[in-house]
């Protein structure tokens, strides 16, 4: 079984490359964020010839989530209690035959301080609450997508420049760490310990060429996931700019492979 996660940054935009992706990857599951479009607006025709149905909690503009499947999806949710922000479109949840999947796209924050950090930190807090009290975690559940932090300084190509700002600050953190604490493994961290991979580059001053990234996109498994996870990489190329597929969105996929 293969998983991917992958910001998009508006599907209208990035659609040939990601049914590139599609076809070139085959994953079972894709859990899209920043779709910025309506559910009518989906195409789900270019995704059902490329062999995937697709659950959509679609808002146009801004945010946005899906869940692409090679199989039948039954949607869970499209909301959880606490939500300081229930009017954006940032979470879905879907059973994928014996699979429970979140995807998520957690709020920016601005800066730490800011009413928006604030609402950010009440969000990861809901997040969590409502995962504890809704799945069962001794079952195969995946949280992934945008959370717009880092993890630990390993996915901050300046931990000293980043001190203190938003996807970096210790309260951010810890939020994370708690959710771990559930039960879940960050995927990626089982197969790499190193610092310096990367799943988001910002488009301004030529931070992707000189490799000044951050680790925001994330897979995260429950125990019966993790010991099936043979292998997770970012598609650091599908950054890069490609003839016939238009321009990159501004983050790489993240690619997770398990044993059946």
């Amino acid at each position: 079984m293969k998983v991917l996660t992958w910001n998009v940054n508006s599907l209208r935009t990035r659609l040939p490359r990601l049914l590139a992706l599609l076809e070139r990857e085959a994953p079972d599951v894709a859990l899209i964020q920043e779709v910025k479009m309506l559910e009518e607006e989906i195409p789900y025709d270019r995704l059902a010839a490329a062999g995937y149905s697709a659950l959509v909690n679609g808002q146009r503009t801004y945010n946005g989530v899906a869940i692409l499947s090679r199989h039948h999806g039954e949607e869970i949710a499209r909301a959880f209690p606490g939500d300081p922000v229930p009017e954006e479109a940032r979470v879905l949840a879907a059973r994928v035959g014996g699979l429970t999947i979140v995807c998520v796209y957690v709020i920016n924050g601005q800066s730490a301080g800011s009413p928006a950090y604030e609402r950010k930190l009440v969000q990861l807090r809901s997040l969590r609450d409502w995962i504890t009290s809704t799945f069962d975690l001794e079952q195969p559940v995946l949280v992934g997508g945008d959370f717009n932090l880092a993890p630990d300084d390993r996915d901050v190509w300046d931990p000293a420049g980043w001190k203190g700002h938003t996807h970096a600050t210790e309260p951010e953190r810890a939020e994370f760490r708690a959710l771990l604490d559930l039960g879940f493994a960050d995927l990626f961290r089982l197969h790499h310990d190193e610092g310096g991979v990367f799943s988001w580059w910002d488009y301004r001053q030529g931070a992707f060429h000189k490799r000044e990234g951050l680790r925001i996109d994330l897979l995260l498994g429950t125990e019966p996931l993790a010991r099936r996870c043979t292998e997770v990489r970012i598609d650091r190329n599908e950054r890069k700019p490609s003839a016939g597929e238009g321009a990159p969105s501004d983050h790489a996929p993240v690619i997770a492979t398990f044993d059946d």
